[in-house]
């Protein structure tokens, strides 16, 4: 296991995002106080001469690869080609630029839409490759399989300690809440948020309602994130999620619950529902020593206080 102390020199990637800014919560509160963080006007992580310019100067110790080009379903359809494009730029140059720096621990965050359309339930680890992908998101997909293989090919050749974890639908303080580009439980509290405001009778949602999704607190994984950087150095890639799913309607009743929204649910059955269902076998990292401790609804509570305390930075 590679010893790195609290006064290590840590890079968190995209540390604006979702997932980066619960990293720089979770690493601060553990003592560590040496966290680089660079803007994307500060650096512009697909752009291979800053970046291997910006470890070259600073020389960081590891890095928390939580930059990505993400979004929802609509995002995905529509620009496959900046998806897939910005994120095969970003990892290629900040793994390459790391290996060739001397990163002594690198963490690559992927995603559970790397897995088979219509991989068995709960999706192990092993299940990756065997099928095809689902369409609705497959560039994104096909960035993060080339991301873990390329962490998993540097550490063959190069003995490069770089570790893939595989996160399952996040949510939280700090997310995306844009109708167009968001994923489908920010996208939730803010329709049936601004349906209560409004007073309207009914709330449409994409889809029939069937697909069964699985859904983590984004602090849950931060925390997932720091106690595997400090214990786990293997090359085989895990699963991070908290073992459990719902429906889609499940999810927005219990999201209409804690509005207290009490108009009816509708289901627009000419959008697609993209996987019938994705649920994470997380054996492995249970095998560990992790588990998750924030429930969905007790999690749903907190992101919507978030969303209403702090309109003004929900990127809307």
């Amino acid at each position: 296991m590679v010893a790195l102390s609290s006064s290590s020199k840590i890079y968190v990637a995209g540390h604006r995002g979702l997932v980066g800014s619960a990293v720089v919560r979770a690493f601060l509160l553990k003592g560590y106080q040496s966290l680089l963080v660079r803007t994307h006007d500060e650096l512009d992580l697909t752009n291979q001469a800053a970046v291997h310019g910006f470890f070259n100067k600073e020389r960081p110790e590891a890095v928390i690869m939580a930059a990505a080009r993400v979004g929802g379903i609509h995002a995905n359809n529509s620009r496959p080609a900046l998806f897939i494009r910005d994120n095969l730029l970003i990892q290629d140059n900040v793994i390459d630029a790391a290996y060739r720096c001397g990163v002594t621990k690198f963490v690559f965050l992927g995603s559970s839409c790397i897995y088979p359309k219509l991989a068995p339930q709960p999706i192990k680890e092993d299940y990756l490759l065997t099928g095809p992908l689902e369409p609705t998101n497959e560039w994104y997909a096909i960035a993060k399989i080339a991301g873990l293989k390329m962490c998993q090919a540097y550490r063959r050749e190069y003995g490069f300690n770089a570790i893939s974890l595989m996160p399952t639908n996040l949510y939280g303080p700090g997310d995306n809440f844009d109708l167009q580009h968001s994923h489908v439980l920010p996208a939730l509290i803010r329709r049936i948020h601004e349906a209560k405001i409004r007073g309207d009778a009914r709330i449409k949602v994409w889809g029939t309602g069937t697909p069964r999704r699985e859904f983590l607190h984004v602090d849950d994984l931060a925390d997932a994130i720091l106690y595997l950087f400090q214990n786990y150095d293997a090359e085989q890639m895990l699963n991070v999620g908290w073992g459990e799913d719902v429906t889609i309607r499940e999810l927005a009743e219990l999201v209409m619950s804690v509005i207290d929204y009490r108009g009816d649910l509708e289901f627009d059955t000419t959008k697609p529902d993209g996987t019938p269902r994705k649920l994470l076998d997380v054996t492995r990292l249970k095998g560990l020593g992790w588990k998750p401790r924030i429930s969905l609804e007790t999690g749903i509570q907190q992101t919507y206080a978030w969303f209403k305390e702090h309109g003004a930075l929900a990127r809307l």
